[in-house]
């Protein structure tokens, strides 16, 4: 049987959970996630656990932050006058919001922090710095 390598078109189910078993994201109920493994497409942690895998089999892979989203990024925190957002919008802890840089791209942005006169804006991926575990299950290759 055909076994996965770079290059390779698969189909996977996921379901990731954080190393206190709770849940960020599954394909439980939806079509399985496709991509070219070794192309960057998904995280790294998840692109070097395929290789040698054959369709049916599942494996639980625990992937270190640093081959996951990466360290939290202190540069990616900003404290910004509360005044520079519009009144409009009701700040919270841990809301989202889009910004958009001087170069004119979208980002999201979380509300890390806030007081009467700073909104503390992170725009680390809400991952960041987090190890992560995976239980994956090959459904189909199609080879490169």
């Amino acid at each position: 049987m055909t076994s996965v390598k770079s290059g390779d078109k698969v189909r996977i189910h996921y379901t990731g959970t954080l190393l206190d078993s709770t849940q960020f994201d599954s394909s439980e109920g939806r079509d399985p996630l496709e991509f070219e493994v070794g192309s960057g497409q998904v995280i790294a942690g998840l692109d070097v656990a395929l290789p040698g895998m054959i369709p049916g089999e599942k494996k639980t892979v625990k992937v270190p932050c640093q081959e996951a989203y990466g360290p939290i990024d202190p540069g990616q925190r900003q404290a910004v006058p509360r005044s520079t957002i519009p009144d409009d919008v009701p700040l919270e802890l841990g809301m989202q919001l889009q910004m958009q840089t001087p170069e004119g791209q979208m980002l999201v942005v979380r509300v890390v922090d806030l007081d009467e006169d700073d909104v503390t804006l992170d725009a680390n991926h809400a991952l960041a710095g987090m190890d992560l575990i995976f239980d994956i299950e090959l459904v189909s290759i199609n080879a490169a």
